[in-house]
């Protein structure tokens, strides 16, 4: 059984209260420069516009941890063959899925799985 939070509903709520004017721009744009370049070099282009600027197409970054993930602990993954590779070694991990503009810095957690051998099938 995969374990899986799914963020969609609060990235709806977070949205919604930005177009309506209570959410600023800057708590919603504010992507750390590691996080910039992990989705430029990294990430994956969507087909989703960034909710905020509307300029130009998300990108969504994959980020492992673990404790037994020793040196791929906390690092970007350049795609799902990176991360298969490490599930077949490693028990248990958990995987973070982040939404990336990377014109405007909009980022957002889309969802966390946990993957590995315990949750092979």
């Amino acid at each position: 059984m995969r374990r899986e939070i799914d963020y969609a509903l609060a990235r709806r709520a977070t949205i919604r209260d930005f177009e309506r004017g209570q959410l600023p721009r800057t708590d919603l744009c504010d992507a750390h420069p590691e996080l910039l370049r992990a989705a430029r070099h990294l990430g994956s282009e969507t087909d989703t516009c960034c909710p905020v600027c509307g300029d130009g197409h998300t990108r969504r970054v994959l980020y492992a941890y673990g404790d037994s993930l020793k040196t791929a602990n906390g690092r970007a993954l350049t795609g799902t063959d990176e991360l298969d590779k490490l599930a077949t070694r490693h028990d248990e991990f958990a995987c973070y899925v982040v939404e990336v503009c990377v014109e405007c810095g909009w980022n957002y957690l889309l969802r966390t799985f946990l993957v590995g051998r315990r949750h092979a099938g």
